[in-house]
């Protein structure tokens, strides 16, 4: 392989990391003391929620609100939260206004809107967690994608190098 070969693969090796390591740098998950199962129209559902940066150090100094609507493009209310005493944990008091299927997400004021599923407010409630709500969801399928490609781009590159260095001489002596 010639030095223009390994010069051009370590430069499509950065192109295509650059984009992925950007991803992984700035996302927060967000966890919920409750869920509004069982709450009624015009009833305050009152939550904790967890906001931790990377999945791991609690968050400060940032403002999440809580999110709903209306099924169909219904209704949509935002709930302004407070932060607590505990370092990341903010509170929330939602209201639905009505009777209804009903989405709500938390926009955590840092990285993304989390939509974490749907309710059925009045008789019957029944609470829906959305599968984005898992934990862990900052890096997108082609962000880790990307990461792979370059990581084995990088392999392939220092492998190379070590192969072109040759066998060591044995000492003289």
């Amino acid at each position: 392989m010639s030095r223009s070969t390994l010069v051009a693969a370590a430069a499509l090796a950065a192109a295509l990391l650059a984009p992925a390591t950007a991803l992984a740098g700035g996302w927060a998950t967000v966890g919920l003391s409750s869920l509004p199962d069982g709450t009624r129209p015009g009833e305050e559902w009152v939550v904790d929620l967890t906001v931790l940066q990377h999945g791991v150090t609690p968050l400060e100094g940032v403002q999440p609100r809580v999110l709903v609507k209306g099924a169909n493009g219904g209704e949509e209310k935002t709930f302004a939260v407070e932060p607590t005493e505990r370092s990341g944990v903010y509170r929330a008091r939602v209201v639905f206004p009505s009777s209804g299927k009903w989405s709500y997400s938390v926009d955590d004021d840092f990285s993304q809107v989390h939509h974490l599923g749907s309710v059925s407010i009045g008789a019957g409630s029944a609470t829906q967690p959305a599968a984005a709500a898992a934990p862990g969801n900052g890096v997108t399928p082609a962000g880790a994608l990307g990461i792979a490609v370059g990581a084995g781009l990088l392999a392939a590159l220092f492998t190379t190098l070590l192969r072109r260095r040759g066998h060591p001489k044995p000492a003289e002596g």
